[in-house]
């Protein structure tokens, strides 16, 4: 993750200035400017990791945003914990030492972004952990918080899952309302396959026997089985080994953890998950922060 990308530090600045960080009027009238403290982030749940880098970036930040700002600042991890990395409950994820106004401005916005890129990681896991032994892999999609897609994407990596597309250029992908709205699947894929760029690849998403029948004939590139049952995708995969063995082949819709193998087991290439951004559960990480003497 490059945080110090002009899209990541638009994404972090924008949530320091909705929570009016630097102009905290509690910790103003409360704390002395002068005292510095020592915040340790603690994991409440076994946990993956996600979005250390962000706390230096916060940091940076705020100083960017209030010139008055002062102290230097060490953001501190075990050699063993980094993004990706499994933790336990009860367990110190990192240790920040800086001025005591700062890190308690800035601590929801470090445990908002770190428990949702953790809870993003985490379910990614158990998607990824559920596939073991299966040629499958885990996807994410483009149902992020709109804004946050960047680092929700980040977060599945951390997890052990793979991208889809990052946005609208980054491939073709033919769904119904193409299809109907562009005069048909034969002739929406074949302008697909005439017009693209390399690197995109063309996909098809398809939802009946003859729709899939449509794709194969006009070459498409991947097939992306959509709302089908288990048997319905173990069938469809063997359609298409045989007549087109090169095309990659994902299964999408309604991919609940319990059911999650049983599309793997029936032969598919990749299974996207819209829930690993859009219904994560964030979480629970805690900031402790005392005083240093």
């Amino acid at each position: 993750m490059e945080w110090k990308s002009k899209r990541i530090q638009t994404i972090l600045e924008a949530a320091l200035v909705e929570d009016k960080a630097t102009h905290d009027v509690t910790t103003a009238l409360t704390i002395d400017p002068k005292l510095r403290a020592t915040a340790t982030i603690i994991a409440k749940q076994d946990c993956i990791v996600a979005g250390l880098g962000c706390i230096p970036a916060f940091l940076d930040l705020y100083a960017k945003l209030d010139a008055k700002s002062s102290g230097r600042y060490e953001v501190v991890s075990h050699p063993e914990i980094f993004d990706g990395v499994k933790v336990k409950k009860g367990q110190a994820i990192v240790v920040i030492r800086h001025n005591a106004r700062v890190i308690l401005s800035c601590e929801r916005v470090i445990l908002n972004l770190m428990q949702r890129m953790c809870g993003i990681a985490t379910l990614t896991n158990q998607y990824v952990k559920a596939l073991h032994g299966t040629k499958a892999k885990i996807l994410d999609t483009r149902k992020t918080i709109p804004g946050l897609r960047a680092l929700d994407k980040y977060a599945v990596c951390c997890g052990g899952g793979l991208n889809h597309r990052l946005d609208l250029q980054d491939g073709i992908l033919i769904k119904n309302n193409h299809i109907s709205l562009g005069g048909g699947l034969p002739k929406v894929l074949g302008a697909a396959l005439e017009g693209h760029k390399p690197g995109q690849r063309v996909q098809v998403e398809v939802r009946s026997w003859a729709e899939l029948n449509q794709a194969l004939a006009g070459g498409a590139e991947a097939v992306l089985l959509d709302n089908m049952t288990p048997a319905e995708v173990k069938k469809a995969v063997k359609i298409i080994r045989k007549h087109a063995p090169k095309t990659k082949i994902e299964a999408s819709g309604g991919m609940i953890l319990k059911v999650v193998r049983k599309y793997a087991l029936a032969g598919v290439d990749y299974i996207s998950v819209g829930a690993l951004t859009h219904s994560t559960d964030a979480v629970d990480l805690s900031m402790k922060i005392v005083a240093e003497r």
